[in-house]
This record gives structure tokens, C-alpha cells and sequence, in this order.
């Protein structure tokens, strides 16, 4: 999570004219609002240990804002990133409200009760496996530092529980922190040894633990606000562009929490549950546009992994983890030292994640009949089509600076090109109709699909564990009951 918490800010806040006081403000403030949004999720959302930060799928539509050429007016580079940062939070808390209604109002439950094992792979697979450019890409861009990251958390994690039996799951639940505290110490050597004196601006950027400047920009102490940045403004057509980033994170989400639920080692979720982790995610939304981090809210598909590779799927760890990064926000010279951490070093840990997570999907063939010729035409056809719609809008961005959609109204073209840009969602999206719709009636292929596995978590009273996972605290049961 650490990851995007940085990645992000430090890729976005430069392009709105920020500095390193305002990038530092910024990670302080994403950090602060994953804190509260992981405690309501926990709390009162899904309940499942998932944690709630920044997401990718919103920064495409978020560069349209800052190039959309309306605060260039600015002299001050200061005063167009304020400027910038209060357009970007009406757009997302408009886009709050499509993630809240469908969540509360039940109609993401409606449309989640034909969800079943077939349709669920390549939605949590490629959530998973779709964000492997983030991985050895990342890797590789200073890969004296992330390959041996990568390759002392495979050893530890995966050999050496095996070579020494402490029988305590010590390696496992460790083996992040160890491998990091360990490499972030080597790079931290190589850049005082000089190692990096002179090399390309690219490389220092990539491999030196001092070049962030966020430590020394970062107050000592600082309790982000609302509206810090100034009232929000609002313009209709980012709102919309935004809205179909929020729904596009909505899709991604489910995928994220059936790979949380499963990593956890809890019963499939509920729709009623589902829709209301849905329904708090907006209201994370809205809260991450009310504080003005410069992005929305989604589950974290990092912390899915993690889950999946420590084991522990306890509820309470990720709440006092909420509540050391609403600690370490407040006290800014802290936080700023975690963020130091060189990209590297989190890309390698996504190489595991992200593949924890697809492999999550994967696991729920299980339950289907992989000897059908309908279950291999929806699921390759899928998978193959989700990859490559995905890769040709991406590529095509990346080679011209826009998109397949280019009209001279950006907002339009954000409303297409960032749902087809998504591999999770055009995969999830294409094994939902399929099937759904190809010979859904027949009574072989109801078990063929693996349907009949996940008929007694339809409803909530369907399996006595669902009370002990899913049903809220201090009895709001009574007053908010699931069904």
C-alpha cells in the first residue's frame, strides 16, 4: 500500500505545479485518509481485513484535469496546483455518489447474485495478473536493489520455513519486513558509498534512498483537514470522467474483496455484504475528495496479496495498522522516512502480490468443470480478450499521448478509454455476459459453471459463518440487517 501511497503523489503533484513540500503534504494526507477509510471498511463496510488506498484508475483521469489548460493562468506554480487540487476534489466527490447509491440502495447486490465461480476467475485473476507492468518493469529500473529484493523474499518466504522448522509461521508473517528493513539498509549503503555519483538522473531517481525530498520537506507534526487545499470547484464534465473511473474501480473492487475473503480464509461473500463494502468505498471516495488527496479510494490489491502470503487474515491486525498510518500521517518526518523507501524495493514485493492474487482467481476453477467446451470458450475468450483490449488502449496511449477515443472534449474521451483500459474490468465484464447469457439455463451447466457451490452464500443467513464474518458491530445488525 506503501507503494501507491507514494507512486502516485510523486508522479501527479510535480505535473500541478507542486513542490516537495506540497508532494510531502499530499503523502501525508493519502496516507491519513487510508487510515480512517481501512477503519469504516473494517468496521462497518465488508468487515473483511481489506485494506483501503489510493488506485491507479483514477490517475489517467486526473492528468486529463491537470493538462485541461484551465489554470495555466496561474504565474504562481504553488497557486495552480491549489487550483488544480480543488478541481480534482469536486470531480471526485461527485464521483462518490455512483459508488454510494449502488451500494447502499442494494442494486450492486442485484447485480452481484449472478456472479459465480466460472465468471469470478477472470475478474480476480487479472485483477491480479493485469498490473504486471508494475511489477519487473519496476524491477528492473534499478535492478541491483529490486532483484535481490525479489529474490531474499522468495528464499524466505517459500525455503526457508522448510530448511529451519520454528513451527511458529515466523518466516512467513516476517518475511516482508525482514526483506525490506534488510535491502532498504543495502541501498541505503550503496548510496552513501557513492555508488550513484554520477549516474543518470533516471538511476538516482530509481536507486538512491536521498532523493525524494520528502524528509526534509515533511513537518514535524501536521493533522490533515478538509478542504485544506480551498473550497472545491466543480465542472460537469471531469465530474462524469471521473464517475467512470469511480465505476471502473467499483469492478475492480469486487474482484479485490472475493480475493481478500478467500486469502482470509472466510465464506464467499454475501451480496448484501459485498454492496455494502461497495457502498463505504464511496464514502471513501467521498472522503478522499473532502480531504483532497488528489485521488479516489479503492481496495487494496497489494494488501490481498500480502494476506495470501503471510496468512494472517485477522481483522484487528489491519485495524492497528490503520491506526499506525493515521500516526505516522500526523507525524510527517516519520511517514516521509517509510517513503523513502526506494520503488524498487515495492515493485518487487508486487511481483509476489500481484501473483498471490491472480493465482487467488485461478483457485476458483476449482469449483467449475474444466472438461466443458463452454467453460474453456468463456473463460479463454475472456482472459484473451481482456489482455488485449487492455494492452492495445495502454499501448496506443503511451505511443501517441492519447487515447484510441480522441475528441476535443477530454472528459469524453476519459469516459471510454479508461474502462477499455482496464483488463480486469473488460475480462470481468465480458465472463459476466457470457455467462450469464450462453445456455445459463441447463442443469448441467449450472454445475458446470460451479453455481451450485455458492448457492448457500446467496443470502446472508445461507451459512451460520456468515454472522461470525460479515454482521456488523454493536448490534447494528438489528437496525441495519443483511439479507
Amino acid at each position: 500500500m506503501l507503494g501507491t501511497t507514494v507512486i502516485i503523489p510523486t508522479a501527479l503533484v510535480p505535473q500541478m505545479g507542486g513542490r516537495n513540500e506540497e508532494k510531502a503534504k499530499v503523502i501525508c494526507t493519502l496516507l491519513f485518509v487510508a487510515g480512517v477509510n481501512t477503519l469504516l471498511q473494517t468496521l462497518f463496510g465488508t468487515r473483511l481485513p481489506a485494506v483501503m488506498g489510493a488506485s491507479y484508475t483514477f490517475v489517467p483521469t486526473t492528468i486529463s484535469i491537470i493538462l485541461a489548460g484551465r489554470f495555466s493562468d496561474d504565474a504562481d506554480p504553488v497557486d495552480r496546483f491549489k487550483s488544480t487540487m480543488r478541481a480534482i476534489q469536486g470531480s471526485l466527490i461527485v464521483a462518490s455518489t455512483l459508488q454510494i447509491v449502488l451500494g447502499f440502495s442494494g442494486l450492486w447486490r442485484n447485480v452481484t447474485r449472478f456472479l459465480s465461480p466460472l465468471s469470478s476467475v477472470p475478474l480476480v485473476a487479472l485483477a491480479g495478473f493485469g498490473l504486471y507492468e508494475l511489477g519487473f518493469p519496476g524491477v528492473a529500473k534499478c535492478v541491483e536493489i529490486g532483484l535481490p529484493e525479489l529474490i531474499l523474499l522468495v528464499f524466505v518466504s517459500q525455503y526457508l520455513p522448510h530448511v529451519i522448522h520454528s513451527g511458529k509461521n515466523l518466516f512467513d508473517r516476517f518475511a516482508v519486513i525482514f526483506c525490506v528493513v534488510v535491502v532498504w539498509i543495502y541501498a541505503h549503503l550503496l548510496t552513501v558509498g557513492g555508488a550513484y555519483n554520477g549516474s543518470p538522473r533516471k538511476t538516482q531517481v530509481s536507486c538512491r534512498t536521498d532523493r525524494s525530498g520528502l524528509i526534509d520537506a515533511a513537518p514535524w507534526i501536521r493533522v490533515p483537514y478538509p478542504f485544506q487545499w480551498g473550497p472545491p470547484s466543480f465542472d460537469a464534465g471531469e465530474a462524469f470522467a471521473m464517475m467512470m473511473a469511480s465505476f471502473v474501480t467499483l469492478v475492480e473492487s469486487t474482484g479485490a474483496f472475493i480475493a481478500v475473503s478467500r486469502s482470509a480464509s472466510a465464506t464467499p461473500l454475501p451480496p448484501s455484504v459485498l454492496s455494502r463494502g461497495v457502498g463505504w468505498q464511496g464514502v471513501g471516495i467521498l472522503v478522499s475528495g473532502l480531504f483532497g488527496t488528489g485521488n479516489g479510494c479503492s481496495v487494496s490489491v497489494e494488501n490481498a496479496g500480502l494476506l495470501a502470503l503471510t496468512r494472517v487474515g485477522s481483522r484487528r491486525v489491519i485495524q492497528i495498522s490503520a491506526g499506525f498510518m493515521i500516526f505516522f500521517s500526523i507525524l510527517g518526518k516519520f511517514g516521509a522516512v517509510f517513503a523513502s523507501i526506494p520503488v524498487p524495493i515495492v515493485t518487487a514485493l508486487y511481483c509476489i502480490f500481484f501473483a498471490y492474487v491472480g493465482a487467488v482467481g485461478v483457485s476458483f476453477l476449482q469449483f467449475c468443470n474444466l472438461n466443458s467446451f463452454r467453460t474453456k470458450f468463456i473463460l479463454g475468450f475472456s482472459v484473451f480478450m481482456g489482455l488485449s483490449v487492455a494492452h492495445y488502449f495502454n499501448d496506443y496511449t503511451v505511443l501517441n499521448g492519447y487515447g484510441p477515443v480522441h475528441t476535443s472534449a477530454r472528459w469524453f474521451n476519459d469516459m471510454v478509454n479508461v474502462p477499455f483500459s482496464s483488463e480486469p474490468l473488460v475480462a470481468g465484464c465480458l465472463a459476466y455476459f457470457l455467462d450469464n447469457t450462453l445456455h445459463k439455463k441447463d442443469s448441467a451447466i449450472r454445475k458446470d459453471r460451479g453455481k451450485h457451490w455458492w448457492d448457500k452464500f446467496r443470502s446472508f443467513k445461507g451459512d451460520t459463518r456468515s454472522e461470525e464474518f460479515y454482521s456488523l458491530p454493536f448490534n447494528l445488525n438489528k437496525y441495519f440487517p443483511s439479507v
